[in-house]
């Protein structure tokens, strides 16, 4: 590990007479954590996308205003869901979002998970889909956004084209155009066949909060097989540059007594989850809490931890500013420095080399 972010699923609702955040103060929390977090040295800023629930969606506005209120922090997605998405407005805004930050984008995408809503991509217009989960327009659409935002041609000018420099037939790409933005979308996996392909992409990977597979190894130990065959399929593919990787987590460091009171009752040992999702036997990870001691060890005992070079802590956004920066903070003080943290003040986060053979 050498990068730690948050990753906030960006829930709202109840009332707010009881405490419950409405959508508008759930954003503005939003970005109040990202300028916070990105004062501490934290390296990324992270958002889940729902669709037909009361969480983050659509997220280009919330990405823009964190990268025009931050500096150095590292605003990107976990995971954008293609099913929802056209794939040339969503490349027209993912180059304006990396041209804004400066290259400071971290655009996970994916199948999309699970929802509340039945074929709820098809309500956006997206119809065509025989797949019950939607799998083959999300990956048709993700092939289309890959080109587009590679700057190949997606349209033709007119025989008389208008307000635009070009010749008549000339192939037209999607514009802004960011030339680097490519290095900087990741792919949302769940399972080792998903990881070989991202790996023979060239894409970065971010490894899922469930595996869709339960063997009876611990959930790390299962994440760093799903990395190993990322990066060897990666290296076989003859790709030169170098990939990233994340992993999540929760993780909810103990150092005062109001921590104790707060996440105390959480058990420090407890065990990774089994579940159905989706039709498939999974694996969803257990949550880390304890003393700072506890958590180094813990953590350095947790293989897919060690092996991705950026940890995403899921934070209770509907907590607070307040709550959500001492978590990070005790974080950042307490746990990250014995892991391999590099605070962002040295620079871009830096991916593990996978060397040809």
């Amino acid at each position: 590990m050498r990068a730690f972010g948050f990753l906030s699923f960006g829930h709202y609702g109840g009332s707010p007479a009881q405490g419950g955040l409405s959508a508008r103060q759930m954003l503005h929390d939003a970005i109040d954590i990202s300028v916070g977090a990105d004062e501490l040295g934290v390296n990324g800023a992270y958002f889940r996308v729902h669709h037909f629930a009361q969480q983050s969606a659509s997220p280009m506005p919330l990405l823009s205003a964190v990268a025009a209120r931050t500096q150095r922090i590292e605003v990107g997605t976990g995971v954008i869901d293609m099913r929802y998405e056209n794939p040339l407005y969503f490349a027209e805004e993912a180059a304006a979002l990396d041209l804004i930050a400066d290259g400071r984008v971290a655009l996970g995408v994916s199948r999309g998970s699970p929802e509340p809503a039945e074929r709820g991509w098809e309500s956006f217009g997206y119809t065509g889909s025989t797949d019950p989960r939607g799998a083959d327009i999300a990956h048709a659409k993700f092939d289309a956004f890959l080109r587009a935002i590679q700057g190949e041609p997606m349209a033709r000018a007119a025989e008389q084209p208008y307000g635009a420099p070009v010749q008549p037939g000339q192939g037209l790409r999607i514009e802004p155009h960011s030339p680097e933005l490519i290095r900087r979308i990741w792919w949302g996996a769940g399972s080792r066949e998903t990881a070989e392909r991202t790996g023979t992409q060239g894409l970065n990977m971010m490894s899922s909060t469930l595996l869709t597979e339960a063997t009876g190894a611990a959930f790390g130990d299962l994440q760093a097989e799903q990395i190993d065959a990322y990066r060897t399929a990666f290296r076989e593919a003859g790709h030169a540059h170098t990939p990233r990787v994340s992993v999540s987590r929760s993780v909810f460091p103990i150092v005062t007594e109001q921590d104790r009171m707060m996440f105390g009752l959480r058990s420090s040992d407890g065990a990774d989850q089994i579940g159905i999702i989706d039709g498939h036997r999974s694996t969803f990870g257990k949550t880390y809490t304890g003393e700072p001691d506890q958590l180094i060890e813990q953590l350095k005992g947790d293989a897919a931890v060690q092996e991705a070079d950026t940890l995403m802590l899921t934070i209770p956004s509907q907590a607070g500013v307040e709550l959500n920066l001492h978590i990070l903070e005790s974080f950042a003080q307490h746990v990250a420095p014995a892991l391999g943290w590099v605070p962002n003040t040295d620079g871009p986060v830096q991916g593990e080399a996978v060397h040809s053979a």
